[in-house]
């Protein structure tokens, strides 16, 4: 297996592990529930490119091989137990940059609680202690308040802003870049995050 994969992460009732094919049922019933209010930031294929609608099943199978392979760690969450959201590293990239991009989505119903920056804050120190890359970097679009907000919650800082830099909801979305390096958070994300709510 890959360096830092797989892994199973645990802070209070939110845990991050592996996306697994036996999360088929409560993935799409999450995702049929909060169609409205996750297709706005919804990653989609640029007309003319190959991308062909996948299965649940197809989609966990090429996760887990680009995972085996230490390109992407597809993390499913939950809370007490229940599917939540989801959590990916993305774009591995080993060598002279070692470096990746994370991205994640909620259920609704889990919002506004917490949860994002938590699960967000163990994924990125995962990364850098056990993954041991140096650098990630989250994508957001300017319009998505609810994931700004989670960056925001951790301290990430914003690095730069990238015009139609990714294909989403339809058409080429501009997007503000964030970024964290392992030397930003030597005790960890997750430590600077309760750190903050105990002062609050």
């Amino acid at each position: 297996m890959s360096r830092g994969w797989p892994a199973r992460l645990q802070s209070g009732d939110v845990t991050v592990r592996p996306l697994a094919a036996s999360d088929a049922k409560a993935w799409r019933d999450a995702r049929r529930r909060n169609g409205a209010w996750l297709t706005p930031w919804d990653a989609t294929v640029p007309p003319g490119a190959d991308g062909r609608p996948s299965t649940f099943g197809s989609l966990v199978r090429r996760l887990h091989r680009q995972a085996r392979a230490g390109t992407t760690y597809p993390f499913a969450i939950e809370v007490d137990g229940r599917f939540a959201g989801q959590v990916t590293v993305n774009n591995i990239v080993r060598g002279s940059a070692q470096f990746a991009s994370v991205g994640y989505w909620i259920d609704q119903q889990y919002a506004g609680r917490g949860v994002m920056p938590r699960a967000v804050a163990m994924v990125i120190d995962h990364c850098f202690t056990q993954a041991r890359l140096h650098r990630i970097e989250v994508a957001i679009r300017p319009e998505n308040s609810n994931s700004l907000r989670v960056v925001e919650k951790l301290g990430l800082r914003e690095v730069g802003y990238a015009p139609r830099f990714l294909h989403i909801d339809g058409a080429w979305r501009d997007h503000r870049l964030y970024a964290v390096t392992v030397e930003e958070c030597p005790h960890g994300l997750l430590a600077r995050l309760e750190s903050q709510q105990s002062h609050e």
